[in-house]
């Protein structure tokens, strides 16, 4: 339809050009070029509304400037303008452009191959679009004058044309953030007029070659994330208007070459990430313009000269990551405009010098080195004027006690002691410090108690402090520190109990006090905490019940243990006051009801059923009459269908009127978004082959509007449950606002009395279903990719739940992979269609995914709610996991999958249960947390079930573990 439309509105122009090209040929060459231009492309948000074909001139269009004696245009500049589609040839129309703009669109496809012969053509800017494919060898060969090229921030791929050599008049190059690969063109440094190139986020590859040195105008050279290796080319030193050089995440070897000294302009060098080895010369401080210096992360040796206090303009070193021995020069001392350095992970000894707190320093990090000392004369008043943020000393040998005088370095806001060799009290002046959000004095040998003035240091959100010596009771004055976040007291010597103040800390996620002398009861109120993520408090000497609720529903076995006076279901043991679980009597034994146990000599033994046995078997009774039901029912649909030939359906596209009437006659179409014609895709309905498959709702047919998208269309069925119109409407339109990146999003609907359809975004990629038990496109899921099905789910359902609207319908193949992999959730809030949330209707609607289905629609006294969802979350990552439907039927048995994974974690052997399909190409540490999580959401209890927002969390802490996680079960 496009093409047509193209095709037509290119005649109708050029019949336009005919009758006034005598008058002025050049002018509507420009008219022309831009509107067949703006006929290849899509313009969502009408910012071309100005560009009208029956204009004379362009000059006054959007984006367009013009010659003011010629009227030809000279600047087509549309920034992010939210254009779609390809670079059309009407580009090539415009002879006197001399600038082309066009990045921060969406523009796809490859670039026009004639582009650069435009030979007026000076600035060309493509950047941040997704334009790919190699670029044509010969590109460049005729690039007139061009001066500045930017292909940034696209997919490009292929090697950089060598044809790129040609063009003399480059000033600038920017081909970063693609996928080029290769070496560098041979020629590139031929282009002696060349003063900015970056190349950098590529896949190029080799040596650096040589001949850098005739670019006598490189101020900028930017080649970071590549994979060149070799040398650094000697050459580089007579660059001498050098400014920038960053070639850093590279795999590039040797010393630096000794020419580098003369670069006495350049003020901003990084070579993190590489290889380098040797000491840093001495002619490092003949680089006086330097403002920032990276050479972290490289093999570097040795100790640092004093040189480096020539470097009065430097504000950024980061020499982390190396081999460097010794002390650190007191010559830095002249840094005066140092505002951070890391020197950590590397093997310096010696103190800590004074410059280290000098007026502009804010962020000085030491950590992981061999450096030792007097804390108390490092930390002292003297310091009074610095305006440090952050200081991290940790793991060296320091000694001695914190100074009072620590409160002096107001301005902190992280310090970091751990793992020295402190001792003395934790200062109470702590408290002074209101900034301060990290304190971390943990693996030192402080004693004596916590000090209750710490409350006052009222922005800290984390307090480390285990692995010490201390004594006392946890202050109640941490409730006024309202912020914190994390709080670590494991391996002291703490006694009493945990503070009912902790309560109020509603922003905490970890907590770790175990390994203590606490004693007491915990405080039901912690069960109140929204952010609570982690909670150990084993080995200790706690008693009485856990509390109920929240995180503690889910607490992990090993987070309470050793404390041999606490009960609850998380240690096995009922609380007095909680009534044992019923036992009850196989209904096959022959023993006498009244007495409860059977005569020894009659030789029978007593059989019992768990109370999820009971369920299981009542679940099963269910399936047996649902099934039943929907068979009675199916057979009077059919009939009723039958008799329902004079119901209109969908031939051509009639019907898909946007008329809002809803007579038999003439339907009601609803988009959402536009206003797509039907008409070349409605008899796709009706045709078998387009049918993509069939569930409890309707059945699914792919069909493709107008404008060449394809949708897919649930077609519903039993129309005698849908709805009235109005509440059908009224359903479907909340269900429309619903978006996310991992729910298949509803396009519209379309309504006649007789027929319903839902309008749905298509998904190419299939059903999870498919990939996991049909093998659907060839090769099985990894393990990375299950766990981004997994987290996906769980964010959409988290989601779904966040706008109350429970799924009632989840199964493996309701989910969607996209082709990039990513799961997108399908028919959900369906349920909310129906004229009533009956259970027997609803579960014959559904009887495909009883698998998956909550114990509790079994049990009509107890409420159906968002924890249905999770039961069904927690059997779809059982089957994600283990590649195992739900229920699957041998010869001779049934097998439920969460009591075969639940039996496995019992005897230990959980990893067996992992897809064989994986072969040991999972990593341990995440699929065995993941599966007990399942397990978790699939407790017989909704109450004992995590919310899905919690789930989300649990599932990135599993795959971003942090300190004092522990594992889930």
């Amino acid at each position: 339809m496009r093409s047509v439309v193209v095709c037509i509105l290119v005649v109708l122009v050029l019949s336009r050009v005919v009758d006034v090209r005598s008058l002025n040929p050049s002018l509507n060459d420009d008219v022309l070029g831009l509107i067949v231009f703006k006929a290849d492309i899509e313009d969502p948000d009408s910012k071309l509304a100005s560009w009208n074909e029956d204009d004379d001139c362009p000059c006054n269009w959007v984006g367009v400037k013009c010659n003011p004696r010629s009227n030809r245009v000279t600047e087509l500049a549309l920034d992010g303008f939210s254009l779609s589609g390809h670079l059309g040839r009407g580009l090539l129309q415009l002879q006197s452009l001399r600038k082309l703009s066009l990045s921060n669109n969406n523009f796809t496809g490859s670039i026009l191959p004639n582009l650069a012969r435009l030979t007026n053509l000076r600035i060309v800017d493509l950047s941040g679009n997704g334009l790919s494919g190699h670029i044509p060898d010969d590109f460049f060969n005729q690039c007139g004058s061009l001066r500045v090229i930017s292909l940034s921030g696209n997919h490009f791929s292929g090697q950089i044309p060598s044809s790129l050599a040609s063009c003399s008049t480059l000033a600038s190059v920017n081909f970063s953030s693609n996928q080029f690969s290769g070496p560098l063109p041979s020629g590139i440094w031929s282009l002696n007029g060349l003063s900015s190139l970056d190349l950098s986020d590529n896949l190029l590859e080799g040596d650096i070659p040589k001949g850098i040195q005739d670019l006598y105008n490189l101020r900028a050279i930017i080649l970071q994330k590549n994979r060149f290796k070799g040398p650094l080319p000697d050459g580089i030193g007579d660059c001498l208007l050098l400014r920038r050089i960053d070639l850093s995440e590279n795999s590039l070897s040797g010393n630096l070459p000794a020419t580098m000294q003369k670069l006495t302009l350049c003020n901003y060098l990084s070579l993190r990430g590489n290889v380098f080895n040797g000491e840093v010369p001495y002619w490092i401080g003949e680089m006086k313009s330097l403002e920032a210096l990276d050479i972290s992360e490289n093999k570097f040796s040795g100790a640092l000269p004093p040189s480096l206090g020539n470097l009065q303009s430097l504000k950024t070193l980061n020499f982390s990551r190396n081999g460097f021995t010794g002390s650190l020069p007191e010559s830095m001392i002249n840094c005066l405009n140092l505002v951070e350095l890391d020197f950590s992970q590397n093997s310096f000894a010696g103190s800590l010098p004074a410059w280290v707190f000098m007026a502009s320093s804010q962020e000085s990090l030491f950590s992981v080195n061999k450096m030792s000392g007097n804390t108390s004369q490092s930390l002292s008043s003297k310091n009074s004027h610095s305006e440090l943020e952050v200081l991290d000393l940790s793991s060296n040998a320091f000694s001695g006690e914190i100074p009072t005088a620590v409160k002096s370095l107001s301005s902190l806001r992280s310090l970091n002691l751990s793992g020295n060799s402190l001792v003395g009290a934790v200062p109470s002046s702590f408290g002074e410090m209101k900034a301060m959000n990290v304190l971390d004095l943990s693996k030192n040998q402080f004693n004596g108690s916590i000090p209750l003035e710490i409350g006052g240091a009222i922005s800290l959100k984390e307090l480390r402090l285990a692995n010490n010596f201390l004594t006392g009771k946890i202050p109640t004055s941490l409730q006024s520190c309202s912020l914190l976040q994390s709080l670590i007291l494991s391996n002291n010597k703490l006694t009493g109990p945990i503070p009912a103040a902790m309560a109020k800390l509603t922003y905490l996620e970890y907590v770790d006090l175990s390994f203590n002398n606490l004693s007491g009861s915990l405080p039901k109120q912690l069960a109140n905490l929204p952010n609570l993520m982690s909670f150990n408090i084993s080995h200790n000497h706690l008693q009485g019940e856990l509390p109920a609720g929240g995180f503690f529903n889910t607490i992990s076995p090993s987070s309470v243990s050793s404390n041999p006076s606490l009960c609850g279901s998380a240690v096995n043991k009922s609380c007095p006051a909680v009534l044992p679980k019923p036992i009850v009597l196989n209904p096959n034994s022959s023993s006498d009801s009244s007495t409860g146990s059977l005569p020894p000599y009659l030789g029978h033994k007593k059989i019992i059923l768990s109370i999820s046995a009971l369920i299981a078997i009542s679940a099963a009774a269910v399936i047996v009459i649902g099934v039943i039901a929907i068979t009675v029912l199916n057979l009077r649909v059919r009939s009723s269908t039958s008799r329902s030939a004079a119901a209109p359906t969908l031939s051509g596209g009639d019907e898909f009127s946007n008329s809002p009437t809803t007579d038999a006659n003439s339907g009601k179409l609803v988009m959402f978004s536009g206003e797509p014609d039907f008409s070349t895709g409605a008899h796709a309905l009706l045709n078998k082959d387009c049918e993509l498959g069939r569930g409890g709702f309707g059945a699914v047919y792919r069909t493709v509007l107008g404008d060449g998208r394809p949708v897919a269309i649930k077609k519903l069925t039993v129309s005698s449950l849908v709805k009235s119109q109005d509440d059908f409407e009224r359903e479907v339109k909340k269900l429309g606002k619903v978006r996310h990146h991992n729910l298949v999003a509803l396009e519209g609907y379309y309504w006649t009395p007789s027929l319903q359809l839902l309008i749905y975004e298509f998904v190419s990629g299939g059903s999870l279903y498919k990939h996991l038990h049909e093998g659907l496109g060839g090769n099985s899921l990894s393990w990375n990719e299950r766990f981004n099905v997994i987290i996906g789910m769980a964010k959409s359902l988290a989601h779904l739940h966040q706008m109350n609207i429970i799924h009632y319908n989840l199964k493996s193949s309701n989910i969607l992979l996209d082709s990039s992999g990513e799961p997108k959730v399908a028919d959900f809030g369906l349920a909310r269609l129906l004229p009533m949330l009956d259970r027997y209707v609803l579960s014959s609607k559904i009887q495909s995914a009883l698998g998956y289905m909550a114990p509790e629609f079994a049990c009509r006294t107890v409420k159906i709610t968002e924890k249905c969802d999770v039961y069904g979350f927690g059997i779809l990552v059982l089957e994600v996991v283990t590649g195992k439907q739900p229920v699957e039927y041998m010869e001779d048995d049934v097998v439920v999958l969460c009591d075969m994974v639940r039996g496995a974690l019992e005897e230990g052997r959980v990893e067996e249960c992992v897809d064989a399909k994986l072969k040991g190409s999972f990593p341990a540490e995440e699929a065995i947390p993941v599966m007990k999580l399942g397990l978790i959401c699939t407790s017989q209890v909704p109450s004992n079930r995590p919310d899905m927002a919690e789930v989300v969390n649990i599932l990135e802490l599993i795959r971003c573990p942090s300190e004092g996680q522990e594992e889930l079960v």
